[in-house]
């Protein structure tokens, strides 16, 4: 079976993108008005413009009490480093909204690469609601995609944990060889709503190739993210989307 085409959102630059993405999370908890909601976050220059926007603009307009917050990926580095996820989130946005510790799920990286996985994978079991697979279900996953093609810390050298049993794995940077702790494939597919956050001209080839199905397109780790269950978005600027048709 063919997989459905994704939802296009064409924006002119990163910051309305970033706004768009800020409407679009507002709309879901309203379609989804009690209990709680399960985010994952991710790094990148696009997430920094949204986490930033929502402290300035949206601590009023949503109901931080409700959203768990996960990542769907993080680096094995201290909560302070400035590569940290977490800790780009809670300097851009948890200092400055109303959430509170228990609302916010993080990667252990006082753990070994190995055993925070596992205690990971663990966390989303018991806090998010499972489907009929066994597979956590986020209400929402944000991802982002780097210029090699790669989402979450899923790279073109370790494709096959798309098709992962785990739930997290262990990966390395293919350059740096720096320990990450990665969502797998099913994982980041079971969401109800998958958004790809994408801007910049540097991504423009690869936006092409991917959404065109181009040669080598299956190389590519974000080819490989579709929404098993739900809908798949993919938000771009329009130096990103300046090779589509």
């Amino acid at each position: 079976m063919t997989a459905p085409r994704p939802h296009l959102h064409v924006f002119p630059d990163g910051p309305t993108v970033a706004k768009a993405f800020a409407e679009f999370l507002r709309d879901r908890m309203d379609e989804k008005p009690e209990g709680p909601f399960f985010w994952a976050l991710s790094g990148g220059s696009t997430p920094k413009l949204l986490f930033t926007l929502l402290a300035e603009s949206y601590v009023d307009l949503i109901d931080w009490s409700r959203i768990h917050f996960f990542w769907g990926d993080d680096r094995m580095v201290p909560y302070d480093d400035p590569e940290s996820n977490y800790g780009e989130v809670k300097r851009l946005l948890f200092d400055h909204v109303p959430v509170v510790p228990e609302q916010i799920h993080v990667v252990d990286t006082s753990l070994s690469p190995e055993d925070a996985a596992r205690a990971y994978a663990e966390t989303m079991k018991k806090v998010m609601p499972s489907n009929a697979d066994g597979l956590p279900v986020l209400d929402i996953n944000m991802l982002g995609m780097g210029g090699d093609g790669h989402t979450a810390s899923i790279f073109p050298h370790n494709l096959e944990l798309m098709e992962a049993d785990a739930l997290c794995a262990v990966a390395q940077h293919p350059e740096t060889g720096q320990y990450r702790v990665t969502m797998t494939g099913p994982v980041l597919r079971a969401a109800d709503q998958v958004a790809f956050l994408i801007t910049g001209a540097g991504k423009t080839e690869k936006v092409s190739q991917i959404l065109g199905a181009k040669e080598g397109a299956q190389a590519l780790p974000v080819s490989h993210v579709t929404a098993t269950n739900g809908q798949l978005h993919w938000f771009l600027d329009e130096a990103a989307a300046a090779g589509l048709k």
